[in-house]
């Protein structure tokens, strides 16, 4: 049957949507910034007028991937910090009774910044499938008959790795004339980015594709430029954005970004599915009890969510084995770990809270080798044998 595992001598990392390690090129770019370019931009002496240029320039760069014009971008801490600011913006610029439209299984940074700016009876949960993909037949029956300020849909589950209709709801919500954000955290350094610039808002965190934590942006479209500001205090960022720009932080995001671009191609995404499926395959074949959430659904390339056997153990004890063994999983979104709630990404698919309590969250990154994906299937197979002896070996000592 199973061949022996190779030796886990390092430390195998399968929560990318959690984190990203910091690439070394963003590491070098924020050290370099740090001791060359570290001067406030908003002064006047020369070495601060260098750090606003290149500040500029990033953001220049920044607006280039998106297709948005360059005053569309505003630096931010990251995505929780633009999810706010667009609810509070959309809140303040809408009308009395108008509603905010959201996924139900949106980010928390999202859900409940909707809640906070609109009130619980202003928002409007759109219903998921069995796959936990929104319906764009239940957006445009709210549309027809609702005053709505926002709608605000992911590009793709943290979670599950299901990408939403982005796009189309995009072309509705223009077509309606009710602005559009999307929370693309998940996209960005995974997918292709230039049709993010149809959104009316596109919320980014630097961290997510190795950039340091903190540091992230928001992109505006053109109708909504005028009138943001997500806080108030100095003139930074255009006016829309108060607090002294962290340019250090900036720059290795950018280069984590540039360097995550110049190594996306249809080839190389798919190259990477290819390994993930021969994941899904391989634990299907060690683990014939364990279920695939939202299997057949269009997913990010990176993500699986397993349902482990109906006969073991809670999902924290494989955590555990599987990080003595040196492969680091999640039971689910980071955001939600440790409140002792069951997710609402996966009530609203359907789970019982038993399949919850089941739960393994796995996301590779544009580091994993398909190598490490078997390495980590094979040590599924081997965490579930023990768990079925008893997980205790001849003097009565737990192995792992």
């Amino acid at each position: 049957m199973r061949g022996l595992l190779p030796d886990v001598t390092g430390f195998s990392y399968f929560d990318n949507n959690a984190t990203t390690p910091v690439s070394e090129v963003a590491r070098e770019a924020w050290l370099r910034a740090t001791a060359e370019h570290w001067q406030n931009p908003s002064s006047l002496y020369r070495g601060a007028g260098m750090t606003r240029r290149l500040l500029e320039e990033a953001r220049c760069e920044l607006a280039d991937y998106f297709d948005v014009e360059e005053g569309s971008v505003v630096f931010t801490s990251g995505a929780t910090e633009a999810n706010n600011a667009v609810m509070d913006h959309a809140a303040r610029v809408g009308g009395d009774g108008d509603l905010v439209v959201i996924s139900a299984v949106e980010h928390p940074s999202v859900r409940e910044a909707a809640i906070k700016s609109f009130g619980y009876e202003r928002v409007r949960e759109l219903a998921v499938d069995e796959m936990g993909c929104v319906g764009l037949s239940d957006l445009q029956q709210i549309l027809a008959v609702e005053q709505v300020a926002l709608v605000s849909v992911m590009a793709a589950n943290n979670e599950t790795g299901v990408i939403q209709p982005w796009q189309q709801i995009a072309t509705l919500c223009r077509k309606q004339g009710v602005f559009y954000h999307c929370d693309a955290a998940q996209w960005i350094g995974k997918m292709e980015l230039q049709a993010l610039g149809e959104c009316d808002f596109v919320s980014g965190s630097g961290h997510k594709f190795g950039g340091p934590k903190g540091v992230g942006f928001l992109c505006l479209g053109t109708t909504v430029v005028e009138g943001f500001q997500s806080q108030v205090g100095g003139p930074q960022e255009g006016g829309r954005r108060a607090g002294t720009e962290d340019y250090p932080g900036v720059a290795a995001m950018m280069a984590a970004l540039r360097e995550r671009q110049s190594e996306w191609s249809v080839e190389s995404r798919d190259l990477r599915l290819q390994a993930r499926r021969a994941f899904e395959k391989r634990v299907g074949e060690e683990l014939a009890e364990v279920a695939l959430v939202a299997q057949d659904a269009e997913r990010l390339w990176n993500t699986v969510m397993l349902i482990l056997p109906a006969a073991g153990p809670k999902n924290i004890k494989w955590l555990v084995r599987l990080d003595r063994l040196g492969f680091a999983v999640s039971t689910g979104s980071a955001c939600s770990a440790g409140k002792g709630n069951p997710s609402h990404v996966m009530e609203a698919m359907g789970l019982d809270f038993d399949q919850m309590s089941r739960v393994l969250r796995i996301s590779g990154g544009w580091q994993t080798r398909e190598q490490d994906w078997m390495a980590l299937a094979d040590a599924l197979g081997r965490v579930w044998e023990d768990l079925k002896s008893g997980g205790r070996t001849g003097n009565g000592r737990e192995e792992f």
